[in-house]
């Protein structure tokens, strides 16, 4: 009985210590129409400068915050251009001052975009799209999908990619 009781306080301890270790910081958002559901920690501006200081120029963010954003398509779709089977992947981006790549990724799970590099293999679309300034500053990273495009926003950049 010692032992067993022993064995489920080092899982409990194991397990806490591990939830500590990965802890959101983000509230977690899913938006849905009946074709695409996209999942996503939605980081706040907090009065920083978002893209090309928080989030460099050049390098790849995992769209959001926490985990890696996941964009599930229903059915097949052609996503920016690119033909894209129905299911769901990471979705990545890397800001530029006037076109982004976005980035599907077949690895699930991944946590922010540190492992990118190793798993960029499993990209099945990048596409570029042009970045629009706006006007006014949006306080919270926001994803919308119109019917036609997945779009998000955030500070002063607003990025659609166009889907069929």
């Amino acid at each position: 009985m010692k032992h067993l009781l022993m064995a489920a306080f080092f899982c409990a301890a194991t397990t806490l210590g591990f939830a500590q270790e990965k802890a959101r910081k983000s509230p977690h958002v899913n938006v849905e129409n009946k074709d695409i559901k996209v999942v996503y920690g939605q980081p706040s501006k907090k009065g920083r400068v978002v893209f090309g200081t928080l989030e460099p120029w050049g390098k790849v963010w995992r769209t959001g915050a926490d985990e890696a954003t996941e964009i599930t398509f229903k059915k097949d779709v052609v996503f920016g251009g690119k033909s894209v089977k129905a299911g769901t992947y990471t979705l990545f981006s890397i800001p530029d001052q006037k076109k982004w790549t976005v980035i599907l990724n077949s690895k699930l799970g991944q946590w922010g975009a540190y492992d990118y590099e190793k798993n960029k293999g499993q990209d099945v679309a990048s596409v570029q799209v042009p970045r629009e300034a706006l006007k006014a500053p949006v306080e919270k990273l926001t994803f919308t999908l119109p019917g036609n495009a997945v779009v998000f926003e955030w500070d002063d950049t607003k990025v659609s990619v166009p889907v069929k």
